[in-house]
């Protein structure tokens, strides 16, 4: 486990107000640990997640959690989800990530596993 040595901490979010507790459980270890607080929610270029009020809200909900907690909530559009947060965590200098158990039930497509198999020196935690 790297938790001595966390420097800033990501958490992987859906348009779900149910990702709160992944922002809570990092704003956690946060105060713990330390680090920098970001979330992080990727948006596939053909969703039109503003035109649906439920995501709308949702997404709005979540950047209201996140700046209570002092973490800033970045929405990107990418076709390549995986690639996006990536590039986000070399960027920010991410070393610690918090994302919800994936519902995807063969390994290939699983998005946790694609992450683990694209990194290193970044410690998962599945809430």
């Amino acid at each position: 486990m790297y938790l001595n040595s966390i420097r800033n901490i990501l958490v992987c979010v859906t348009q779900q107000k149910t990702c709160e507790r992944l922002i809570m459980e990092a704003s956690n270890i946060k105060g713990n640990y330390g680090g920098e607080l970001h979330v992080i929610h990727v948006a596939k270029n053909e969703w039109k997640f503003l035109d649906n009020v439920k995501e709308g809200e949702a997404l709005e909900y979540l950047f209201r959690v996140s700046k209570s907690v002092g973490a800033k909530l970045s929405v990107l559009k990418s076709d390549d989800i995986v690639n996006t947060i990536l590039e986000y965590i070399n960027d920010n200098d991410i070393n610690f990530i918090v994302v919800g158990k994936s519902k995807e039930m063969h390994k290939e497509n699983n998005f946790i596993k694609t992450l683990e198999n694209n990194i290193t020196n970044v410690e998962i935690c599945i809430v």
